[in-house]
């Protein structure tokens, strides 16, 4: 893919090379047996949410507090901000602690006790934005150009049916986005409802292999995606992508379910084995032994490793004039080489 010039370094990505970026896996084959990572975790590795929970401490707040009010002096645009306009030099080593724990250790995380409450959306929002380039180049999220965005209920499924999930209240089954790393800042709760879920894809894979490795070949071939009419102009709707790719050591996922589910709308007929094995899939990932479940607190941060972590939310019901909202940022990492 082509990164921005020496002019441009912090531009954010557009979807069209998040995406390019995220499924450009090295793939050798199917892997011979069971993957045995850290990442291919079950909540009985965990004993309680302190496990997967760290809360942020005073002084680490405040050099937040420091770093937003130290981008807001450079008078930059937001789309030229960099790392070094968010300096957090007390933090430098718990920020690489996240990211060995994203990138080779279970690949997700929760941060909790941003002062949500004392924080404007502004303020919030250029907060996600300094925290998303300490991992990565940000990306857009969608055709209106928001690299931080939303999620709460537009109304748009009264709309579209075809409306993108996180602008919706509706449930949204296991998937991963298409970028190495998401974001989530909740600012509120929903009246009720909206609870998290989180589930390791390669814990998922290992499972289906060992029940059904018949179905599970299918991970590895091309399966039609919905582009939930946000394709490029004279582009066809719907895109094959292939779910699973190994290369020796690492199992990379890319699943997105009611994504796949809904190519049926474009006359896009999926196989049953397909069908069977998506409903194998979110069984098992939404299993107890194998998922977590929670509700985001306003000020916790949720960060997850989008290529071995699956993430889904239940339904909610908001309380009007309190309605649920959460800040999302998408990252893309990239190594010293730009790759």
């Amino acid at each position: 893919m082509t990164l921005a010039g020496p002019s441009e370094p912090n531009r954010p990505l557009s979807v069209a090379e998040q995406s390019l970026h995220f499924l450009d896996r090295v793939h050798i084959g199917p892997p011979p047996g069971p993957i045995r990572t850290a990442a291919a975790w079950r909540s009985s590795d965990f004993d309680s949410e302190d496990a997967w929970i760290q809360p942020l401490g005073d002084a680490e707040i405040a050099a937040f507090d420091a770093a937003i009010a130290f981008a807001r002096l450079t008078g930059k645009p937001l789309d030229d901000l960099g790392p070094e306009d968010f300096p957090l030099p007390s933090l430098v080593g718990r920020i690489e602690g996240w990211r060995r724990e994203l990138e080779t250790g279970r690949g997700f995380l929760v941060l909790r006790g941003a002062p949500v409450d004392r924080w404007d959306q502004a303020t919030a929002s250029l907060f996600m934005r300094g925290l998303g380039l300490q991992f990565g180049r940000l990306g857009v999220q969608n055709p209106q150009g928001d690299v931080i965005g939303e999620v709460r209920d537009t109304g748009a499924a009264s709309r579209d049916s075809a409306a993108r999930k996180y602008a919706t209240s509706a449930e949204f089954r296991f998937h991963c986005d298409a970028s190495d790393l998401v974001g989530l800042l909740c600012i509120r709760q929903a009246r009720s409802g909206g609870e998290s879920r989180v589930a390791s894809s390669v814990a998922v894979y290992n499972e289906i292999m060992r029940r059904r490795p018949d179905l599970g070949q299918y991970l590895f071939g091309p399966v039609p995606l919905d582009l939930r009419n946000e394709q490029a102009a004279g582009a066809a709707p719907h895109a094959d992508v292939i779910p699973c790719a190994f290369d020796g050591a690492t199992l990379r996922t890319f699943y997105i379910s009611d994504y796949f589910r809904s190519v049926d709308r474009h006359g896009v007929q999926l196989p049953p084995a397909l069908l069977e094995l998506m409903d194998l899939y979110e069984a098992v990932a939404a299993d107890p032994a194998f998922g977590l479940a929670f509700r985001l607190r306003p000020g916790d941060i949720q960060i997850l490793n989008n290529h071995v972590t699956l993430h889904a939310r239940s339904a909610f019901e908001d309380e009007p004039g309190k309605e649920r909202l959460l800040l999302r940022f998408l990252v893309s990492v990239f190594d010293q080489a730009g790759q």
